[in-house]
């Protein structure tokens, strides 16, 4: 995998337990900070509908 610009929430600050995303023309990687080896690949139509999904609540216990 190519060298891939990976972004954190400002809310992280220098914690070690934060989700990361990289996003390319053709796709959105996903990652948690405490396994960088562990990529999710999303189309965009699958960020947008997770996003979504979040904003919304659905996963809210």
């Amino acid at each position: 995998m190519d060298e891939l610009a990976w972004r954190r929430p400002a809310a992280c600050g220098d914690g070690n337990n934060c989700p990361e995303v990289a996003v390319t023309s053709h796709a959105v990687y996903v990652r948690s900070s405490l396994l960088p080896d562990a990529v999710a690949q999303l189309t965009t139509d699958e960020w947008r509908d997770l996003v979504s999904a979040i904003r919304a609540g659905e996963f809210d216990a």
